[in-house]
């Protein structure tokens, strides 16, 4: 990477994209002053005077779908994808710092038992299934898959119960076409490393926050055990068999689009996460105001979709889906191309 590929601002001397693969500890004295300096030194302006609002939408760029020694890497077809995507990612925040008026990120959040991760579910033998298997309806009414009654108690309701809302819960995803159950690696586990900010985009938000004086936001999902939530916005099912409410939509993501001139959109995976809440998000907006479309903005070199060599790509859905969201009246563009040459901003 080389700086004349970022147009604007000037890449700070602190950035160092060579260490977007590795875990560090930010240091967040040091990186507040200098961002304090630079602020100063280029006349960035607090981030409350922008008279053209700009959010950056982080879509769970955590350590355990970014780094690849972590669980659930996405390194796409290249096998670096995740890497070279916050390389970039990190660039486009410092080079456009002064533009940027607030950066939100989400965070996949989870513990052991919920019900994509393996101790969930048993076979006639009391085994769990590998990661990556993927659970259709046929596998819970045969019985091939089961509900693991051991988990019960710890999740509070009976093993009838769990049998139950597994049951309704295939049969959902398959009724509303989503992608069939799949067994993940344990991954973003609350309280493990995994879960947090790869530390490139950790410290790029921080020099963010100290530079423009605008404090980033957070979001959490995921961490109900009955459902998966790929979106930000709300899980995969949000009523149980008797029709009783799991979960509730989040509706910060959708308040950005309506309270911002421009909503700028990245993160892991492409297939998944970034995917399912850009579907959302969608929803919500034509539901309200298509036309509000038009302030969201994909960036394409900012996320890649789930690859599993020899057991599975995402890649033609992770495409589909940015096709349909372009047809629908949003950008697909490069965090490499200056803002002003993206359709509908201000020069």
């Amino acid at each position: 990477m080389t700086e004349h590929l970022f147009p604007g601002l000037p890449l700070p001397e602190h950035y160092d994209p060579g260490k977007a693969d590795q875990i560090w500890k930010v240091p967040y004295e040091k990186v507040a002053l200098a961002a304090q300096s630079w602020a100063a030194q280029h006349a960035i302006q607090p981030a409350s005077s922008d008279s053209f609002r700009i959010a950056l939408l982080l879509v769970d760029i955590q350590n355990t779908f970014c780094l690849p020694d972590f669980e659930l890497y996405v390194g796409g077809r290249s096998g670096t994808g995740a890497v070279d995507d916050n390389r970039r990612l990190a660039a486009f925040i410092y080079t456009n710092l002064g533009r940027l008026t607030e950066i939100t990120a989400t965070f996949d959040t989870h513990q052991a038992i919920q019900i994509f991760h393996a101790i969930y579910l048993i076979d006639e033998d009391g085994r769990h299934p590998a990661p990556h298997t993927q659970v259709s309806a046929e596998d819970i009414l045969s019985g091939r898959w089961q509900f693991n009654p051991a988990v019960a108690h710890s999740l509070d309701i009976s093993p009838e119960y769990g049998q139950e809302q597994l049951t309704h819960y295939i049969q959902q995803l398959e009724a509303r076409q989503k992608y069939a159950l799949t067994i993940w690696p344990y991954h973003s586990m609350l309280g493990g490393i995994g879960h947090a900010l790869v530390p490139t985009i950790e410290e790029a938000v921080f020099f963010h926050t100290i530079g423009r004086s605008a404090q980033a936001e957070y979001i959490i999902k995921g961490a109900n055990p009955f459902t998966e939530s790929y979106s930000a916005i709300g899980p995969e099912v949000l009523e149980d068999a008797a029709g009783k409410q799991l979960a509730r939509k989040n509706d910060q993501v959708i308040r950005l689009v309506e309270q911002f001139d421009a909503v700028l959109v990245g993160g892991q995976a492409k297939s998944h996460c970034v995917a399912w809440t850009m579907e959302d998000m969608l929803s919500e907006i034509q539901a309200r105001d298509p036309a509000l479309a038009g302030k969201v903005y994909l960036l394409e070199d900012c996320t890649s979709p789930v690859v599993v060599p020899g057991v599975i790509d995402y890649t033609p859905q992770a495409d589909a889906a940015f096709q349909r969201f372009a047809a629908a009246g949003m950008h697909v563009v490069r965090s490499t191309d200056p803002l002003e040459t993206w359709p509908g901003m201000p020069e």
